[in-house]
């Protein structure tokens, strides 16, 4: 069983998160398997992850399409089931709930005892698919101390499918200088969807400024480009790679995933 806190853990290395892609969950359009098989499936893909190497997931109702801001109880306490089942294997785990449903995923990681929750419209807003999402750090973190959990608040910035338009004048650093003073523990930089890699030239821009919060990457990582992002950040979430064809829709691939591990092992040693 994992014996340090997360942020513990952090500090002795860099990580890589795996992605499961929860399936759809009770309720939502696709929805077909019963809660039953969707708890076994996602263990299953954890339990794959563990083999592989990694320490460390992140669960997501990615299935759930389309996205709405309206979480319900059900979709709540399905993930606070699953998330609590993968901390017994061992491993650390963190949550998202889309659509920016930041304060239910901060309740479902207090039930389960998750080591971090992954955040949207953190810091000023945007326009989203989903419509316009406000920025919500001084509800989030009040509502974290309201009800004593202790995981750590991971945030996208200039997040990804989304329309920045009205912050166009804020640069990617201001907006991480933001979030860092409104407390985040660390920033998540992507490309602009879903298995596309973030510009080099953000990441650039985020190293001059030296944060303190830790620096992630949320998207577009593969086995070929581990090596050129290995250094510009802390923790690295891999979703689409790990799958059949590198497509997020597709079953876990283990030869892929110990390939990417095997070249962030050589990464690691290099440094």
């Amino acid at each position: 069983m994992v014996c340090v806190n997360y942020d513990s853990y952090l500090k002795s290395k860099k990580d890589v998160v795996g992605m499961i892609h929860l399936e759809a969950l009770p309720g939502t359009p696709k929805n077909c398997m019963s809660v039953d098989q969707i708890i076994k499936k996602a263990l299953m893909e954890a339990k794959i992850y563990n083999d592989c190497g990694l320490k460390t997931v992140m669960i997501e109702n990615m299935h759930d399409v389309p996205y709405t801001k309206s979480i319900g109880p059900e979709i709540v306490s399905v993930m606070s089931i699953i998330g609590a089942e993968i901390k017994k294997l061992g491993l650390y785990c963190g949550i998202q709930i889309l659509a920016g449903a930041n304060k239910e995923a901060m309740a479902v990681a207090k039930a389960a005892s998750l080591d971090f929750v992954r955040a949207e419209a953190y810091v000023f807003g945007h326009l989203g698919d989903e419509g316009y999402f406000d920025s919500c750090a001084g509800e989030l973190l009040r509502y974290r101390r309201q009800i004593g959990c202790e995981s750590l608040v991971f945030v996208d910035i200039k997040k990804k499918h989304s329309s920045h338009a009205i912050t166009q004048d804020i640069s990617l650093a201001e907006t991480a200088r933001a979030a860092e003073f409104f407390l985040a523990d660390g920033v998540i930089i992507t490309g602009e969807s879903t298995g596309l890699e973030p510009k080099m030239r953000d990441l650039d821009e985020i190293e001059k400024i030296g944060l303190k919060a830790k620096v992630l990457i949320g998207s577009g990582l593969t086995v070929d480009n581990i090596k050129d992002y290995y250094n510009k950040a802390d923790i690295f979430i891999v979703g689409s790679y790990f799958k059949r064809n590198a497509y997020w829709e597709n079953e876990l691939d283990w030869q892929r995933i110990t390939s990417f591990m095997l070249t962030v092992n050589l990464c690691e040693k290099s440094i």
